[in-house]
């Protein structure tokens, strides 16, 4: 007999995976299924901020900036582990926006959404500011505002981890094959990709969460609607050596009107994005083109003392956003505001469709979800996320470095950096992961980059990771530092551990 669920939800990415979260806090019983890995799309191809959308502003989206600056410090609250307060840099230029105009932007960004953490707007010297010294020296002033720094591939796991210690079950690696609704509610068949096993479930409602395949899911696998609502815009980011030594960011203004942005990332590199480029084909695996690249470091260059080319590029990835279809002639004027549309047809089954959205908004979308399914799912009760700290996150922003002192004084032997990187990525989670530890020989085989077999482990045991991938790209960003030796060794791990698990028992 097939397992029944208040909700199905479809997409392990961040919206998906915070609407689970709230919905299993609320009382409802919650099914997740994600055809790949959490955040394996386009959730861990953001630009990693939590921020309002300064440009926003230029196309009125005041109701979408409004809620994303609010947004700010209630998620810095919830996860001071991954998100942290950051200064950005905006360089005046001759030719582009008008200081007026910029002054007018950075005043309502200051006021829209009120701030208790993050300090205001300030002007810069860049002649004497340690910010104007990569700069080329026609840049002699700027302005410098705050938004926030995310990890956003841990933020989609936490929001996962969190909704299954409420009682949710989350199936990574299991794709949604098609529903049929009947009496009460939804007849759901699945997939297990690795083996090929199908299975059913019973759901009274469906979220279709699915990211750039919200289209496919609608269309192909439930055989409703259309496609013509979604339009698939790519955003590529290049990663190299660093070009400055401060913990400021910058936002750059491009002749076509966009932004870039530079950011300290991973300690020794520095991460330059975004493109919007208008995506076609399969949203599935997708990467950075010539073009996109040649842009990005255009776009550096007009402003950096030192130049870089395509080679002095190390890492890079791309994503596709499945934004709402607004007729925006521009892929980077097409709204990022989310849409939900609810189909419920003569007090039918209901499915949502959700459309759009971003990493900053997504705990508001998930309300906003759930409170269209109010009428169907009565035995809901209230909002609760909204000061409830994600796993980890049981700390005072600003205090991360306590919890690595916490943790080197019950495990001596982690060097400062080894402390600070689990504090930064588990919080006060990490004490699990070092636990008994008295030696790194406690902490089983070493990998490289201060990553080891106890808390891979952890994320096996906790956070859903399948592969070394996961571990290395997801889970973490160790991949740039691990080297080949490093990750050849976590992937025969990971092989040995499968076959060990699909033995026979003795």
């Amino acid at each position: 007999m097939a397992a029944v669920y208040d909700l199905a939800v479809i997409g392990g990415g961040i919206n998906g995976c915070g609407i689970a979260r709230d919905a299993t806090g609320r009382g409802l019983k919650v099914f997740l299924c994600e055809q790949g890995d959490l955040a394996g799309a386009t959730s861990s191809a953001s630009t990693k901020l939590i921020h309002g959308g300064l440009r926003y502003l230029e196309y009125y989206e005041f109701r979408l900036v409004r809620e994303a600056l609010i947004e700010r410090e209630v998620l810095l609250r919830a996860a001071p582990h991954i998100i942290r307060p950051l200064r950005f840099v905006l360089p005046r230029r001759v030719g582009m926006r008008p200081g007026w105009l910029i002054r007018l932007g950075l005043f309502l960004y200051d006021h829209l959404g009120g701030r208790d953490i993050l300090p205001g707007t300030r002007s810069l010297d860049l002649r004497r500011d340690e910010a104007g010294k990569p700069l080329k020296p026609e840049l002699t002033s700027a302005f410098e505002y705050s938004d926030c720094w995310v990890e956003d591939a841990r933020l989609v796991a936490l929001n996962a981890l969190d909704a299954a210690e409420h009682g949710a079950v989350i199936r990574t690696g299991t794709r949604f094959l098609g529903a049929k609704r009947k009496p009460g509610g939804w007849q759901v068949e699945l997939q297990e990709v690795a083996s090929g096993n199908r299975t059913e479930i019973e759901a009274k409602a469906i979220v279709n969460a699915a990211g750039p395949w919200v289209g496919e899911v609608l269309v192909k696998r439930l055989g409703l609607g259309t496609a013509a609502k979604v339009r698939l815009v790519k955003g590529s980011h290049i990663v190299v050596r660093k070009l400055f030594d401060h913990d400021r960011a910058y936002i750059f203004q491009n002749e076509d009107g966009r932004i870039v942005f530079a950011i300290p990332y991973e300690h020794d590199f520095t991460l330059i994005g975004t493109t919007d480029v208008d995506e076609h084909g399969d949203p599935g695996p997708v990467v950075i083109s010539a073009a996109e690249t040649e842009y990005l470091c255009a776009s550096a260059n007009r402003y950096f003392l030192k130049t870089i080319a395509p080679s002095d590029v190390v890492y890079s990835y791309a994503g596709v956003r499945p934004l709402y279809d607004d007729g925006a002639s521009e892929a980077k004027a097409a709204t990022r505001d989310y849409v939900l549309e609810l189909e419920a047809p003569d007090g039918q089954a209901p499915l949502l469709n959700v459309f759009g959205g971003k990493i900053t908004t997504y705990r508001r979308l998930s309300e906003s979800a759930l409170a269209k399914l109010a009428p169907h799912l009565p035995a809901m009760t209230a909002p609760w996320t909204a000061k409830a700290p994600l796993p980890g996150g049981d700390f005072p922003v600003g205090h991360v470095e306590r919890v690595a002192e916490g943790l080197r004084q019950a495990a001596p032997f982690l060097s400062p950096e080894h402390a600070r990187r689990l504090a930064r990525a588990y919080g006060t989670r990490a004490m699990r992961i070092v636990e008994g530890a008295r030696a790194p020989e406690d902490l089983g085989q070493y990998f490289g980059a201060d990553l080891y077999e106890r808390e891979v482990v952890y994320l096996i045991e906790n956070e859903w990771a399948r592969a070394a991938q996961d571990v290395l790209w997801r889970r973490s960003k160790l991949g740039l530092h691990i080297g080949a030796d490093g990750a050849k060794a976590l992937e025969a791990w990971f092989a040995t551990r499968r076959d060990r698990d699909r033995a026979p028992a003795a």
